[in-house]
């Protein structure tokens, strides 16, 4: 087994992973694109984004989610959905990035690692949106909704180019991310006191 490749695939399939936690379907597109394009190796069960009309499908998929986020209340509404779909598909971009190791390799690691990388995202940006919702009333949803999906394109484009990258702007997020929620919080209680 060659580690390096196995670092390197892990490392992808993590960020695919966290980019799917902001938004569900854009990662997957983007591979889909990319095995279009011949930059990427889609084999296996996954070999089905290879083709322009799961990239068509998903591109679509791509625009109703992004549109229905900036959407106010409607994305508190996408989030009840989203928050499981997103564990889902952090699995499957996982495992796509896996898929030439041992399958019992493969799926301990997108189910801990792919799964809990997306959930973990999401579970971030629905606290997120549930703060600006209570102190905002949906006013500043739609400024999140651009910030998820900014991050979404750029964590998906890290991951495909360079992994070690992403893991690194992962961590640094995930840091302002619980920085910002505790803000919101601390906000939210100073004006319930008074």
């Amino acid at each position: 087994m060659d580690y390096l490749s196995l670092i390197s695939a892990i490392a992808v399939g993590i960020g695919l992973s966290a980019a799917c936690g902001f938004r569900i379907f854009l990662p997957p597109a983007m591979m889909s694109l990319a095995a279009n394009l011949g930059w990427m190796d889609l084999d296996g069960q996954f070999a089905m984004l290879d083709s322009w009309p799961a990239f068509a499908v998903l591109s679509a998929a791509v625009i109703f989610e992004i549109g229905g986020y900036f959407i106010p209340w409607i994305d508190n509404l996408l989030d009840v959905v989203a928050t499981p779909a997103a564990a889902l598909a952090g699995v499957f971009v996982s495992a796509s990035m896996l898929g030439e190791f041992d399958p019992m390799l493969q799926w301990s690691v997108a189910l801990i690692a792919g799964g809990g990388a997306a959930g973990t995202v999401q579970v971030g940006t629905v606290a997120t949106r549930a703060a600006s919702t209570g102190t905002t009333g949906g006013l500043a949803n739609p400024l999140i909704a651009i910030f998820e999906a900014i991050a979404a394109v750029v964590l998906t484009i890290l991951a495909l180019l360079s992994p070690i990258i992403v893991m690194i702007v992962l961590v640094v997020m995930l840091y302002y991310s619980v920085k910002m929620i505790g803000t919101l919080k601390q906000r939210k209680a100073k004006t319930q006191a008074a």
